[in-house]
């Protein structure tokens, strides 16, 4: 007699079981630490899995108090945090993490909902994903931001028009008032003071400083956007990050430039 199939797994009772997904290996010592934070189990336990396997430490949380608690006990090198969540939105957790410390976020949201990928980029995330999304993809864009996240090696201070980085400490100041910035607003800023007087295209500036050669360009507008309002004394009246009409935008140190 023929035996029943299973549901779902298109064998019969009796036959041989598939094969078991290969186990992540352990992490390394000094590994990064990743929060995953969704409360679809199926794709937590992907990204997890991938991550894991890419040799990454990860934890995971299926609510917004719940990876408060977890970033809490286990602070992350970088939390990969989906937007829609139970208890407390992926806005609002983002923005009570960036509160304590600046931890690289990677949003994962919707496909089509432009805005609140604008908000996620406005209350701090460093990258997002669209579902929905590769694994491999998003275990580069987790490597890509860690990489930027890393101090740079021998990288002296930098100093313009009263804005002070030091790219080994990661620390930014304005008159000598610490700047409470991004890890893309950090880099953002860095490149500026690099590369004083030059214009630079949204094309430019996500290849130079977010490492990718295609992507949303409203993300290089939103971080535009911010690090004005935080090292311009006028964020409305931008003097230092002139916007050159038709190209993009050109760092200027002097502040005498053409309102942007």
């Amino acid at each position: 007699m023929q035996q029943p199939h299973l549901p779902g797994t298109g064998r019969a009772t009796g036959g041989p079981a598939p094969a078991a997904p290969a186990p992540a290996p352990p992490a390394a010592p000094g590994a990064a630490r990743v929060l995953v934070v969704d409360d679809d189990a199926t794709v937590a336990e992907v990204v997890a899995g991938y991550l894991g396997r890419a040799g990454y430490l990860v934890d995971r949380a299926d609510d917004g108090p719940t990876a408060l608690t977890r970033a809490a006990a286990h602070w992350p090198d970088l939390v990969v945090l989906d937007l829609m969540l139970p208890g407390m939105d992926g806005l609002e957790v983002c923005r009570r993490l960036r509160a304590r410390a600046a931890v690289p976020v990677v949003m994962l949201t919707a496909r089509g909902d432009e805005d609140d990928r604008i908000l996620g980029l406005e209350v701090g995330a460093d990258d997002y994903v669209t579902k929905p999304f590769s694994p491999r993809e998003l275990v580069l864009r987790v490597q890509s931001v860690l990489r930027r996240a890393r101090p740079a090696v021998a990288a002296g201070p930098l100093a313009a028009a009263g804005l002070t980085v030091d790219p080994t400490a990661r620390r930014a100041t304005k008159n000598g008032t610490a700047l409470a910035l991004t890890l893309r607003e950090f880099d953002l800023l860095a490149f500026f003071l690099r590369h004083p007087g030059r214009a630079y295209s949204r094309e430019d500036l996500m290849r130079e400083v977010w490492g990718w050669d295609f992507g949303d360009l409203s993300t290089v507008t939103v971080h535009i956007r911010r690090l004005r309002g935080k090292i311009e004394d006028d964020p409305a009246r931008p003097r230092l990050i002139q916007t050159v009409w038709g190209v993009g935008y050109r760092f200027d140190p002097s502040g005498l430039g053409e309102e942007g």
